[in-house]
């Protein structure tokens, strides 16, 4: 051909590693805030928070992502189930949820190691855009 000695394929050497098919990162501790608990929910009523107290939001929440029942749940009402983003599916079971309320608006603070996108989408469908990231810091 052109000389060159032909280039042996990558990787070669045996199998690639296994890595778990959605890897958790390390976990981090995310700072919320809601303005108005009372009044936040997400855009659908069947899914969506349906509690008033800081409490009733921390445990919502926190089985949320600890367990796959409310993303399978969303996932079931989508037009083409099979075609949702499985990077949303992970469930962390270690995850901490708290949640207390200062004057107006109530704090919440989640220990998790998904990532911040399935967290993200938790919250959507649990209260909408009705909360704020404050803070992210490692665990």
């Amino acid at each position: 051909m052109d000389g060159q000695p032909p280039r042996q394929p990558l990787g070669t050497g045996g199998p690639p590693p296994s890595l778990p098919e959605f890897p958790l990162s390390q976990a981090q501790r995310y700072y919320i805030t809601i303005d108005d608990l009372a009044n936040a929910r997400g855009p659908d009523p069947d899914l969506a928070f349906r509690g008033s107290s800081p409490q009733s939001f921390a445990e919502a929440l926190q089985e949320a992502l600890r367990k796959p029942v409310l993303f399978e749940r969303w996932k079931s009402l989508q037009p083409d189930p099979d075609d949702v983003d499985r990077s949303l599916e992970p469930v962390d079971p270690d995850a901490v949820v708290t949640a207390r309320q200062d004057d107006l608006h109530t704090d919440v603070e989640v220990v998790t190691s998904l990532a911040h996108a399935v967290l993200r989408h938790r919250l959507f469908i649990l209260i909408g855009a009705h909360w704020q990231l404050r803070d992210v810091a490692s665990a």
